[in-house]
């Protein structure tokens, strides 16, 4: 009793414990927000760097090319003619062709993982939604060369030629590598990624959300449409966007399946190029400087493609959450 007390006139051992405590509690928060900045810095710093060492790299690119370059249409190493308009119509359009066909099977799978699936079923599949996200790019490729392109050729080319040959993006014979075989690959290798974050976030969605939507009378699937998938909106719009960052990016499935044609067809039939796959393709082929300067260009519009879509991406969750957030007030 007399320890808990402490001496006549002096606080208690645990009052003093607690100020010792307390006071030491500012210089731990101080150097955790340090440790934090400079970590925050130091990306930013890489980036920045990264960006100055691109666009140094590609100055002779500039005094050859100028402007035109993000709108000429040839590409001739021997003339030292460049033109990136083709590689980066086929990275754009291959990676929301993608966006399109991945963006139901995420969602849906990511809802029935999150609210459908039961018990016995939800971890083992999760895991090998999982796995299929970790599975190297090289793997996608090989198998969508052997296996994918010859079923993208036929029957699903020979169909639509056959049946909407009249539209031009189904217009063209059916090679098989083509802008289609790209889309599809980049949509595989997308879904695992959209749907593991997406059933992470659907899964923190507060419990109290559901039950007082059922105990309004609600269906499970108007309980997911009116309850769980509003309030999850903004995590489900950054996974698909991280998901069109990785197609943006993708490099050897890509190489593997598009064709590599410097070419800009309204026809999802006709092979294309992207930045990633021409960097990839023709880097070990320049000798030139020029050559390797415009190579080093496209990098830096494909950097300058994904830095605009991170920050159109952070704009927009940013207005998703300020809706929400007014909504739930």
């Amino acid at each position: 009793m007399s320890e808990g007390l402490g001496n006549a006139g002096s606080p208690p051992t645990s009052v003093v414990v607690l100020r010792h405590r307390l006071g030491a509690v500012p210089w731990g928060d101080a150097l955790f927000q340090g440790v934090v900045a400079v970590s925050g810095l130091a990306v930013l710093a890489l980036a920045g760097l990264l960006a100055f060492q691109l666009a140094d790299a590609a100055r002779p690119a500039y005094a050859h090319n100028g402007w035109r370059f993000l709108t000429e249409t040839t590409w001739n190493p021997v003339a030292l003619q460049f033109g990136g308009a083709p590689a980066i119509y086929g990275t754009l359009v291959s990676s929301f062709l993608a966006l399109l066909l991945a963006l139901p099977v995420s969602i849906g799978t990511a809802i029935f993982l999150a609210e459908l699936a039961p018990a016995w079923l939800r971890d083992p599949l999760s895991f090998l939604v999982e796995m299929l996200a970790a599975i190297p790019s090289v793997v996608y490729g090989l198998w969508g060369l052997f296996v994918m392109v010859p079923l993208v050729r036929d029957p699903i080319q020979a169909w639509l030629g056959d049946n909407l040959g009249f539209i031009p993006l189904f217009s063209g014979p059916a090679y098989g590598l083509s802008m289609m075989a790209g889309g599809f690959i980049l949509a595989i290798m997308i879904i695992p990624i959209v749907t593991a974050i997406s059933r992470d976030v659907i899964l923190t969605v507060p419990q109290s959300q559901r039950e007082a939507m059922l105990a309004l009378g609600a269906t499970r699937w108007e309980m997911v449409w009116g309850a769980v998938l509003p309030y999850a909106r903004p995590g489900i719009v950054g996974a698909v966007l991280l998901g069109l960052g990785r197609a943006l990016g993708e490099t050897m499935a890509v190489t593997m399946v598009m064709g590599n044609v410097w070419n800009i067809s309204s026809s999802v039939f006709a092979p294309a190029h992207s930045i990633a796959s021409a960097i990839a393709s023709e880097f070990t082929e320049a000798v030139d400087d020029v050559y390797i300067a415009t190579l080093i260009e496209l990098a830096l519009v494909l950097f300058t493609i994904t830095l605009l879509v991170n920050i159109l991406a952070r704009l927009l969750l940013w207005r998703i959450a300020g809706s929400l957030g007014r909504v739930r007030e």
